[in-house]
């Protein structure tokens, strides 16, 4: 009919195309295999039939157990002599059944599928991927939940009864509910809508309890979803307070949203995301976030793979290996013996399974449970490989036992808590669905109750006494913590509430580290107590910086980090930001990944090599390098307002107010081009009455100053409201005297410096190292400082750029020690290089469009050669001031920062030699 040639006349050796395919059971030479498909065509489709009126749906599954070992084709085919159901099996795509029976076959789309089957099965390959109807689920369902608060529903109640529509329409698609019953209630309800909210109350008491509803048989599914009522508050062992409201009420626009979503492919949504679309649906917060990005299932599984996955695939290879060897032996063994040997092959197969089955996973800070599910999907996956194996081998099928109760979970928001558990749990009846298991016995749904509603890091007692929270036991504590910087910490949480928390973990957590730290300190202590055995968290990747590496420090001081990803992409609530991985435990880890290479050592700052943290503030460099001020309220002024001032009559105290109106740059003005900005300035000595006699300038703050300052919290900032928040009398005595001194902006994705007069007031988003000295410019300038900064540095926010500190990047630097030639090598480089840089950025003549466009930061993104050669020319003039012979682009970076670490041990030494000695 189709012309294609047969199984003997395509393929005779029957290795790519046959009937009957057999796979050989166990190990090679074990002997004998048996038929898992009636027919195999290698890289197109597997296909089994039955006699006339056969269950599909059962030879559907039998398919499906045995897919990997028939090399996961790219179509289910099953047939009973009349009927015919094409099954799509193509990863990442939406499942897609093509039916047809012998009557209608010559029709001409029957035929064109029946022929791609043969011949072309990508063409049948879906359109629609899994996070395509994803979210256009979540859209369907946040039109319904606008609905429902515009009539005033509490939100919580109106989230748990759309939570519990979502479920029932993913049970009807993969048959846990009577096929079309659901979509028939909505249809009904569309023509009395008012009936809508008793129909489907009653729907979900049968749902309950098991029962009929409209003439059908209806399973129990429990669980605590379709409890009466919907959960107000849960305590810290998830008990579950429930108000009398089961369903709540829809007009008819909404019930046409709901059937459109009805129409939809609810066996096919991808749990990885489920959680976090419909949470942002559901939670006015997050509302806006709907479509922005998410983390994707592949960066779930960076983490869950070497912290939960490795060891359980380590031990899967070792079982494995000693199940091939015995079968191995069985061809020259006695019938009894062999026999002996099987059963010893099914105990060690039982008991590596039993190991999956008693993996428990925590995810302290779970949102919406997309990290818990992807653990729950590998080791149901794992499980299933175990049981392929086992039934090639001849032994009994194992059914699947790996279940949501292996999961537990703190949140304290209760829509990604109520998600969390129904994302997590229609994952898993999707799995057990795919992969031919069926449905659980009833009920259908365990214990929903393993996802508390509690902080994770704190609790407050009745009498306000505050404790750490017990965390649920389990062997391995994954997620991905709270992103928010210690200065944020109190605008989000409130000042108290930091002060307690930062007060409780006295001397644990340093002051100063991000909220983050908190979850690594906790799960540091639950291995330290012999609670988890491995725990692997996300932050940002400031995590290897400051007061946050102190707490990777301490990790280190009890245990070990087996695992990191220093630098990653990841997605934080719609936008891409930059994160560190870090897996841990007690130190018995034998192997250690950095950045997905084998290393000896991971240090507390993420590195594998050198250990940077063990360098030393340097003497010499002390009291050179600083942060500008911060003003703390409106300081700065244009150029008009400045001019204005500057024109002032005459002072009270007979002084110009240009002692106070100074010229003023941030990080901005270096990076890009200069605004002529100004700021008031007063000396942090000066006094209310001096500085009222600078009379304009002083009622200038009195006006757009103090009113803001005067309710400030901090004493100082509130009575000396005329001073910058942060005035740094240290910088002004460092640079009293100085003609010119270096600026940097602190947070960049360049490491710049420039010159600024002396008298320009620098900002606090700049560095500023206090010197005039042309050869300290060309060394900080050099590829040697750029790369010790940059190993040295934190990472601004979310991580996006290196932020330059005085302490770590400065004060830790060992500046060469040239001679008179070399300083003036040194100094020519420097100085060529400034010069042709301020040629460039102020051409003569140029129009005002070409200025914009000429900066700093254009001008590094895309380096002209003569930039490239400026600064080649810079780096081997500070090469050959610290006695290096290579070139600097024959010295590796590892090996540069080797040996400037040497040298800062070596003067940080000789300081300390010199400490307490007099002189002969």
């Amino acid at each position: 009919m189709l012309g294609h040639p047969t199984p003997a006349e395509a393929d005779p050796t029957g290795e790519s195309f046959a009937f009957e395919r057999s796979v050989e059971k166990g190990s090679p030479g074990s002997g004998g295999g048996k038929g898992f498909a009636d027919v195999f065509y290698r890289g197109r489709f597997a296909w089994e039939y039955k006699g006339r009126h056969a269950d599909l749906a059962a030879a559907y599954r039998q398919l499906q157990l045995y897919r990997e070992d028939l090399e996961n084709p790219p179509l289910l085919v099953v047939s009973d002599m009349d009927r015919y159901e094409i099954h799509t099996n193509f990863t990442g795509t939406v499942k897609t059944v093509h039916s047809f029976t012998n009557e209608e076959l010559p029709e001409a789309e029957n035929l064109r599928v029946l022929r791609a089957l043969f011949t072309d099965p990508r063409s049948l390959a879906p359109g629609r991927t899994p996070e395509g109807v994803t979210e256009e689920a979540a859209e369907r369902f946040a039109s319904l939940a606008d609905g429902l608060r515009s009539r005033g529903e509490d939100p919580q109640v109106a989230s748990h009864f759309l939570t519990r529509l979502l479920f029932c329409l993913f049970s009807e698609d993969v048959g846990l509910l009577p096929k079309g019953l659901f979509t028939r209630l909505i249809k009904r309800s569309r023509s009395y809508p008012e009936k809508f909210q008793q129909y489907a109350g009653q729907l979900f008491e049968a749902m309950a309890e098991g029962g009929e509803f409209w003439g059908e048989d209806v399973r129990h599914f429990n669980g605590g979803l379709f409890e009466s009522g919907a959960p107000e508050d849960t305590d810290a062992e998830g008990s579950v307070t429930t108000s009398p409201r089961g369903a709540l009420a829809l007009d008819r626009e909404e019930l046409g949203e709901l059937l459109a979503a009805a129409k939809l492919d609810w066996g096919s949504v991808e749990p990885a995301i489920f959680g976090t679309l419909f949470e942002r649906s559901l939670d006015p917060q997050r509302r806006a976030q709907l479509g922005a990005h998410y983390t994707s299932r592949e960066d779930i599984l960076a983490l869950i793979e070497p912290v939960l996955m490795a060891p359980l695939r380590r031990r899967w290879q070792e079982v494995r290996s000693a199940s091939d060897a015995l079968l191995e032996k069985m061809s020259t063994q006695s019938s009894r013996a062999a026999t002996n040997t099987l059963r010893k092959v099914e105990g060690e197969l039982q008991g590596f399974a039993s190991e999956i089955r008693d993996t428990t996973v925590l995810d302290p800070a779970c949102g919406s449970g997309n990290f818990l599910y992807t653990a729950l999907k590998e080791m149901m996956d794992l499980e299933k490989e175990v049981a392929t194996y086992a039934s090639r081998a001849g032994l009994s099928s194992f059914f699947s036992e790996v279940s949501p109760e292996q999961l537990h979970g703190l949140e304290i928001s209760p829509y990604a808590r109520e998600l969390a558990q129904a994302s997590i749990w229609i994952g898993y009846l999707q799995w057990m669905s795919e992969n031919g298991y069926g449905t659980p016995p009833d009920p259908i749904l365990g214990s929903m109750r393993n996802i508390r509603l509690q902080d994770a890091v704190i609790e407050r007692q009745g009498d306000g006494t505050v404790l750490e929270p017990r965390w649920p036991e389990a062997a391995v504590i994954v997620g991905n913590p709270p992103f928010l910087g210690d200065k944020k910490m109190g605008g989000q949480l409130g000042h108290e509430h930091v002060r307690v928390l930062r007060q409780l973990y006295t001397g644990r957590v340093p002051g100063g580290a991000d909220l983050v730290a908190f979850w690594f300190e906790r799960a540091r202590a639950e291995i330290a107590a012999g609670r988890a055995a491995r725990v692997g968290l996300l932050a940002t990747n400031g995590i290897r910086q400051g007061a946050n590496r102190m707490v990777l420090q301490r990790i280190k001081d009890t245990g070990d980090i087996f695992f990191a990803e220093s630098d990653r992409r990841w997605v934080l609530e719609g936008a891409a930001v930059r994160v560190s991985m870090v897996g841990f435990d007690d130190g018995t880890a034998n192997a250690r990944v950095l950045d997905g290479a084998p290393v000896e050592h991971i240090h507390a700052d993420l590195t594998g090599t050198l250990d940077l943290l063990t360098a030393s503030r340097l003497p010499e460099n002390a009291g050179r390098a600083f942060i500008g001020t911060q003003k703390g309220g409106d300081f700065d002024i244009t150029s008009d307002v400045a001019e204005k001032l500057l024109d002032a009559p005459a002072n009270p105290n007979g002084r110009p107010n240009a002692d106070v109106v100074k010229p003023w740059a941030n990080g901005t003005d270096v990076t890009r081009r200069p605004r002529g900005m100004w700021i008031i300035d007063f000396e942090p000595s000066t006094g209310q009455e001096e500085a009222s006699l600078y009379e304009a300038p002083f009622e200038y703050l009195k006006a757009h100053v103090y009113p803001h300052r005067s309710g400030l919290r901090r004493d100082s900032h509130r009575r000396y409201w005329w001073i910058h928040a942060e005035s740094r009398p240290g910088m002004r005595r460092a640079l009293s005297g100085l003609s010119r001194y270096l600026v940097t902006p602190r947070v960049a994705k360049h490491r710049l410096f420039v010159w600024l007069e002396a008298g320009t007031v620098p900002d606090s988003r700049l560095a500023v190292i206090a010197t005039e000295d042309e050869a300290a410019f060309g060394v900080l300038h050099s590829q040697a400082h750029e790369a010790w900064s940059l190993r040295t540095c934190s990472w601004h926010g979310v991580g996006d750029d290196p932020t330059y500190n005085p302490t770590t990047c400065f004060e830790t630097f060992p500046f060469p020690d040239p001679t008179e030639e070399q300083r003036a090598e040194i100094e020519g480089a420097a100085r060529v290089l400034d010069e042709r840089r301020s040629a460039w950025l102020h051409p003569q003549e140029a129009g005002e469009a070409d200025l914009r466009k000429r900066t700093l930061t254009n001008l590094y993104n895309d380096p002209p050669t003569w930039l490239t050669m400026a600064h080649e020319r810079l780096d081997r003039s500070v090469f050959t001031a610290y006695g290096w012979p290579e070139e600097p682009s024959e010295l590796a970076e590892e090996e540069m920062l080797g040996r400037l670490l040497v040298l800062n041990q070596e003067r940080a030494a000789a300081e300390e030699d010199t400490v307490g000695k007099t002189p002969e």
